[in-house]
């Protein structure tokens, strides 16, 4: 299997895009394919560069057994769009900033289209409560898993227990 890079972007990589980037790379861990991948996240600001993941964020990751709290903020590079296969915007308007200073030849894509095949954009929980987290926590899982089968590899086929991220 070729090497894959995916690069996950919401607006200041401390919500959506490292909540992404876990469980992605959970999965990928419980299927031994770690030596497969390149994943990471940004975002299109960089207000929070440097920062842990939002304190919702690493707790709801913790509480489905995905630790994200060594990742760290940042804003996408312009090699970003050379370094990564796949690039995921976690909505609309991401998609759209991530669009205005990317080459042609960058594959950008929505998440929602790319992973869940409905088109949705993933909500900004940032200014809500802790049911917005577990929201967006399943939302991204069920695009993450259905991602991995569609690079490949069926979940079925996945070794270890994949109980801890559901």
């Amino acid at each position: 299997m070729k090497r894959i890079s995916i690069l996950f972007v919401c607006m200041g990589n401390i919500c959506r895009s490292p909540l992404a980037e876990g469980i992605f790379r959970h999965l990928v861990a419980e299927a031994g394919l770690a030596g497969h991948f390149t994943i990471d996240s940004a975002g299109t600001g960089g207000w929070h560069e440097g920062a842990q993941p939002d304190r919702r964020s690493i707790a709801i990751a913790k509480s489905h057994g995905v630790d994200i709290s060594g990742q760290r903020a940042r804003r996408i590079r312009p090699s970003d769009f050379d370094s990564f296969d796949l690039i995921l915007a976690m909505d609309r308007d991401n998609l759209a900033a991530l669009g205005k200073v990317a080459p042609p030849e960058a594959n950008i894509r929505l998440f929602g289209d790319a992973a869940l095949t409905t088109g949705e954009d993933i909500p900004d929980p940032y200014y809500g409560g802790a049911d917005g987290f577990e929201l967006v926590y399943t939302r991204l899982l069920t695009g993450c898993s259905s991602l991995l089968e569609t690079l490949g590899v069926e979940r079925a086929s996945c070794s270890g227990n994949t109980s801890s991220v559901r």
